[in-house]
């Protein structure tokens, strides 16, 4: 079996995000995405919260499971048994970065193999930092994420 782990802090998840989950899914056996709970930074939602998102935005693939981790993500890696990192790339900078970590992630753990899917051109803009940013000034955010989460998002900053 082909057990893959999307990672990320999905604070809030956004169309980018479900459109990876949505080819990854037809891609391997199983993926689990994992939901970072980073206690350095400031979420907007919850651990329990972006989970549960997640969960409903993603309950149409069979194959998808998510679930929450804290650490290193190749220390959660073995625990879940998964061979296979799944990383979303937007443009050459983020490869940059992201091949660092994988290279990084190779030589503590052999066994993991990091694949790179680049965003859909719909998506190639947009991040979680952006959607706060829009929201928090009371911008329209709808085309960024899902329409049952932007009430969740506005609701944080009080916005109507």
């Amino acid at each position: 079996m082909r057990r893959a782990i999307y990672p990320g802090s999905f604070d809030p998840v956004t169309f980018g995000h479900l459109d990876i989950i949505k080819r990854s899914s037809k891609l391997f056996d199983e993926i689990i995405v994992g939901v970072l709970n980073n206690s350095q930074k400031n979420a907007l939602f919850s651990i329990d919260e972006r989970v549960n998102m997640i969960k409903k935005l993603t309950c149409e693939y069979p194959n998808v499971r998510v679930d929450s981790f804290e650490g290193l993500l190749i220390d959660y890696a073995k625990q879940v048994d998964a061979s296979i990192i799944i990383r979303g790339l937007r443009a050459v900078t983020d490869f940059e970065y992201e091949l660092q970590i994988a290279q990084t992630n190779h030589v503590q753990y052999q066994n993991i193999e990091t694949v790179f899917l680049t965003t859909s051109l719909n998506y190639s803009y947009l991040s979680s930092t952006i959607v706060r940013e829009f929201a928090s000034h009371g911008g329209d955010i709808s085309r960024f994420v899902p329409a049952e989460i932007v009430p969740l998002i506005e609701a944080k900053y009080q916005v109507k």
